[in-house]
């Protein structure tokens, strides 16, 4: 596919081998729904009544307990691969309403399975101490122990079996603001045509907005940016009443469980302090100097008398800009992983190149953005939108960590220990960046290439060290506001976000109006605390590389440990265990000393 191509073809049109491999989950969706079908134990509801018939019975023995949970993590396990299946058809192209259709039915069968599944942990809770610490040193229950005790340390924030049923019938209304927003965002919105300074018109899409902000045209980038905001700015009040629903569901569900705050509800079930989330903006923001001082350079080097937000993304030399093709994207990645093993090495190629895991290029109606999504009985699969620029290799690198993270955790533990926790995931990813960005160092020897290069993983620190922290304390001031009674309107938001621009990018930038309404395009402002793992992640996968380049073989060894742990271990735990401890400030401050060495290196190459 040409990288600069202006046209976004249909699905139809994107060659079989440019596919992710659904078909191995299920090879038609005839073969989806006789799964979808078989899952149940019956047409009508209860649909699983052999769940039920446990109900009351968890005191009796150890027995029944592994009974009830074996049961319960199959039916999960196999709720999982339809939604998986589903998902990512929906994905693919989310206008078409079978796709919709499959999506919508399973997501409304989860619910019905937690609803019925409700009980479990209530009931487990309600048990005497000491039969919980019995079946706790059972040999019958050790496959679940630490699964126990994670639920065992939620008494303080579980209801009754019949309040638990009561939210889990909510859950699915309460999910209405951020579907609201997803069907907004990636369908509805059409944001028209751009021209660029030869007045030339260019269709404009999520996935060209990227490729046009790195463009050396100046009118294209401002014209871009403006008509990116423009057109939310013109949804802002519907986009306010839903950010402020889905802060809303935050709320209601920290209040109904007991938690303090909306940020303690998020935290407490990974059992990382609150000091963490603060501590990463108060770190981040006595680090601002050197991101300002970076403006000015950024400035001074593009030789602009003002530098504003549109400017920020352009490559600092011209004259060089790395482009690559998917297939040298995939060749350089795997290449770049050859520090974690060849074993890890060999997983990762396979699942390149022959078990395509990766949905490669942008096509109609397909969702925007990248992620990594799979289950337990899947492929690791990636969802790209690559348009052969610099940053799309990196974005599938960093796709790709989440992968082999995915990948290593399942091979490695049973099925209710394969989820590594959200605030690990992007240690993994950031990791597999930074092994790119060392690999293309030492490729590309022209000055002015490392220039372009490292100022590549200077842009990779700020957008997700600064930039990151910048939304989680939005996440954050929002969330207040709502715990204090504060509406959550338009100007408020836009106010906020404003300011916060101020402060991060300091005097040298020129923060254009526009920047305001930036927050209602955010899609991870739905995701509940979500945004600083991006930035504690950047900052422990800094500290872990530099070790496993180092040629430490331990270092390589409990890092593999580390991604093949799963959630066997609570999040601050497995990176105690990888080598890095994020309850200091200590993995942040040397993120901002990285970023501010290579903004050193920087002004000696523009020198």
């Amino acid at each position: 596919m040409s990288t600069d191509t202006e046209h976004v073809k249909p699905r139809s049109e994107i060659s079989p081998e440019d596919r992710w491999n659904v078909e191995a989950l299920y090879p038609t969706f005839e073969e989806w729904e006789k799964g979808f079908q078989a899952v149940c134990e019956q047409p009508t509801k209860p649909y699983w009544p052999s769940l039920a018939n446990y109900r009351g019975k968890l005191k009796e023995s150890t027995s029944v307990v592994r009974e009830v949970l074996n049961r319960s993590c199959a039916l999960s396990r196999e709720l999982e691969k339809l939604h998986t299946y589903a998902h990512l058809r929906h994905d693919e192209e989310i206008t078409d309403d079978r796709h919709k259709s499959s999506y919508q039915r399973i997501m409304s069968l989860l619910f019905d399975f937690q609803q019925e599944s409700a009980w479990i942990e209530p009931e487990l809770l309600m048990l005497p101490s000491d039969l919980v610490d019995n079946y706790l040193k059972s040999p019958e229950l050790a496959d679940y122990r630490f699964h126990i005790e994670k639920i065992v340390r939620m008494r303080p924030h579980t209801l009754s079996a019949d309040k638990e049923e009561l939210l889990a019938m909510a859950g699915k209304p309460m999910q209405t603001a951020s579907k609201a927003f997803s069907s907004l965002n990636n369908a509805d919105i059409k944001f028209g045509k751009i021209t660029d300074s030869a007045g030339k018109e260019l269709e404009l899409t999520h996935g060209l907005y990227q490729m046009y902000l790195r463009s050396p045209d100046r009118t294209l980038r401002e014209n871009a940016f403006k008509k990116m905001q423009s057109t939310f700015k013109g949804f802002e009040n519907t986009l306010a009443e839903l950010i402020s629903g889905q802060v809303q569901n935050h709320h209601f569900n920290a209040l109904s469980r007991n938690y303090p705050t909306c940020l303690d509800a998020a935290l407490f079930s990974k059992k990382i302090p609150v000091s963490v989330y603060r501590s990463l903006i108060e770190t981040v923001r006595g680090g601002l100097g050197s991101l300002h001082r970076y403006i000015r350079l950024r400035k001074k080097i593009l030789q602009l008398p003002e530098l504003h937000l549109y400017d920020m993304y352009v490559p600092l030399v011209p004259e060089v800009d790395i482009k690559m093709s998917y297939s040298d994207a995939e060749e350089a990645i795997i290449e770049s992983v050859a520090p974690l093993g060849a074993e890890y090495q060999k997983a990762l190629k396979k699942g390149l190149k022959e078990e395509l895991w990766v949905d490669r290029y942008e096509n109609k109606n397909k969702r925007s953005g990248a992620y990594s999504s799979g289950c337990y009985d899947s492929f690791p699969y990636i969802l790209m939108n690559f348009r052969g620029i610099l940053r799309d290799t990196f974005t599938l690198a960093h796709e790709a960590g989440h992968s082999m993270h995915s990948y290593l955790s399942k091979a490695n533990q049973a099925y209710h220990y394969s989820h590594y926790p959200i605030f690990v995931a992007e240690v993994a990813s950031t990791f597999n960046e930074e092994l790119l960005s060392q690999l293309l160092l030492k490729r590309f020897k022209k000055k002015e290439e490392k220039l372009f290069l490292i100022n590549e993983k200077m842009e990779d620190i700020r957008a997700t060290l600064f930039r990151q922290t910048m939304f989680a304390e939005f996440e954050l001031k929002i969330h207040e506001l709502v715990e204090a009674g504060t509406p959550l309107t338009p100007t408020l938001l836009k106010e906020i976000y404003f300011q916060l621009n101020v402060d991060y990018f300091g005097p040298d930038a020129t923060i254009d109006e526009e920047i305001q309404v930036e927050w209602a395009r955010i899609p991870h402002f739905y995701y509940n605390f979500y945004v600083y793992q991006y930035a504690t992640g950047v900052s422990a996968a800094l500290s872990l590389v530099e070790k496993v380049l180092s040629g430490d073989q331990t270092a390589r060894e409990n890092y593999l440990a580390f991604l093949s742990g799963g959630s066997s271990l609570f999040p601050i735990d497995l990176l105690k265990l990888a080598g890095v401890d994020m309850t200091t400030p200590e993995p942040v401050q040397a993120a901002l000393r990285k970023f501010d060495s290579l903004l050193t290196e920087l002004e000696t190459l523009a020198d």
